[in-house]
């Protein structure tokens, strides 16, 4: 890509007529697009069915972004997307997923990359478990502690089933979003706030609401794929990843009624995300996040996103032209995105029914997490949060499942108490059932390790922001 003084040093451009837009080339190899250098020197690209960006990028944002009723359920057309395919398949669901289950538990052993690395070998026999627990869920057999309702059914009916069927069903429009211009419009045009903030491209906004509208791990799809690209480096994935990937809005809903906080809903839902991003502001500037390489994807060229001088609406125009001249059909396009979204699934249905219950079965029925929690006691006490023993259980209990923490102290009589673990519920982000399984999953560069250390930082970080808030407007 030019910059503006290497255009303006191009003899390609017509100095005879100053102030005239003449066309660079008539159309690339493809004959897909064509270009012109404007007034101020610089190449502008004129792709062909420029309606694409308009028309694609509005169907995207209306099926990730807008919530409609449908047979009396208010939510995201992706989610409703979902509930069809749910329908169509019928009783045949549960076996789907266990096909999932069963190719990404075999997958790792056909192409040897449990070989790689211990986390990798521990994680391919762990899926061999998370297959079993596939198989006996689908069947109806819940055998020992798989019987509690809290363990074997909620894994399978609120993580396993959901997660296994709506990442390939929402990657059928995630091609909408990031491959039409779209995250390069928006990029250039909230570039003056992610960057100073949160070190990302401005693109990244695009990742932070899916995933605050529809889901996690559709936001990491689309992390990953974009890292993949080029288009963000490791670095900047890491924190998007864990910065940014936060449960729905509609789970925070499930959250702030179980601990019977809807009566604040407005508060809880607002301050939840100011804190939540306040943390990751934080956590950017600290090790580990600070220390991951600031490098591409190996063996991808670097896009960056340029700097906006001047007309910063008209930069992002160029820079969505420049995106969609390059841009793959559709059908191609959204084809390439639902075939990652299926091997995202195979690989975090398995960790989930495995790892995830793993960490539900120690937080039932061992102390594991009672002796964790001592770690958070002297902040909750610092905070004066009541209850601190109870409280630092609570968030302790926030890496098996983020749901976990909340039924820890539901029915407290405290208010600010319920108030802050609601938040750090969220905002702590890093959580094995599903979001640890979800990261691993992709090539971003973030292990085991760093994401068990920003769980401790963001969980920390969140106690001391979010206490006084709570004691202050509460």
């Amino acid at each position: 890509m030019m910059t503006t003084s290497d255009a303006m040093h191009d003899p390609r451009r017509d100095a005879s007529r100053p102030g005239a837009e003449r066309p660079l080339f008539e159309g690339s190899a493809t004959g897909r697009a064509g270009s012109v250098i404007g007034v101020d020197g610089t190449e502008r690209p004129v792709p062909p069915h420029r309606w694409r960006f308009f028309l694609y990028s509005a169907i995207g944002l209306v099926m990730f972004f807008v919530s409609v009723e449908i047979g009396g359920k208010s939510t995201i057309l992706v989610d409703h997307a979902l509930t069809f395919v749910r329908w169509a398949l019928g009783a045949a669901v549960p076996w789907v997923v266990v096909a999932l289950v069963a190719f990404g538990t075999l997958r790792p052993f056909v192409t040897g990359s449990w070989r790689n690395g211990a986390l990798r070998t521990v994680f391919a026999v762990a899926n061999i478990v998370g297959l079993v627990v596939a198989v006996c869920a689908a069947s109806g057999y819940y055998p020992g502690p798989l019987a509690n309702p809290d363990i074997g059914p909620f894994l399978w009916e609120k993580l396993g089933i959901p997660v296994g069927l709506i990442v390939p069903v929402g990657a059928v429009f995630l091609a909408l979003l990031i491959n039409y211009g779209l995250m390069e419009f928006i990029g250039v045009l909230v570039q003056p706030i992610m960057r100073p903030l949160w070190k990302v491209p401005g693109r990244a906004a695009v990742d932070a609401v899916a995933s605050f509208v529809g889901s996690y791990s559709l936001a990491l799809l689309i992390t990953d794929r974009v890292y993949r690209e080029g288009r963000y480096t490791g670095k900047e994935a890491a924190i998007i990843a864990t910065g940014f990937s936060t449960v729905s809005a509609t789970f925070m809903v499930i959250v702030a009624s179980t601990l019977d906080l809807m009566e604040h809903w407005t508060l809880y839902f607002f301050l939840t995300l100011a804190v939540t991003f306040a943390v990751t502001a934080i956590t950017v500037r600290i090790p580990p996040l600070s220390r991951v390489a600031d490098t591409p994807f190996e063996g991808a060229r670097h896009l960056a996103e340029p700097v906006s001088q001047g007309n910063r609406f008209g930069q992002a125009w160029d820079e969505a032209m420049r995106a969609l001249a390059i841009a793959p059909g559709v059908v191609k396009g959204s084809w390439a995105t639902f075939k990652d979204g299926v091997l995202m699934a195979a690989a975090i249905v398995p960790s989930i029914l495995s790892i995830g219950l793993a960490g539900l079965l120690l937080a039932t029925y061992t102390p594991v997490f009672d002796l964790l929690g001592w770690l958070f006691v002297p902040f909750a006490y610092l905070v004066q949060l009541p209850d601190p023993a109870l409280a630092g259980k609570a968030v302790a209990v926030g890496i098996a499942e983020m749901f976990l923490p909340a039924t820890v102290v539901a029915g407290h009589e405290s208010l600010v108490l319920r108030f802050t673990v609601g938040v750090v519920a969220v905002s702590q982000i890093v959580f094995f059932s599903a979001l640890v399984p979800s990261i691993l999953a992709t090539k971003i560069p973030v292990n085991v390790g760093q994401l068990v250390v920003l769980w401790f930082l963001r969980v920390v970080l969140t106690i001391l922001i979010a206490a006084p808030l709570a004691h202050l407007l509460l």
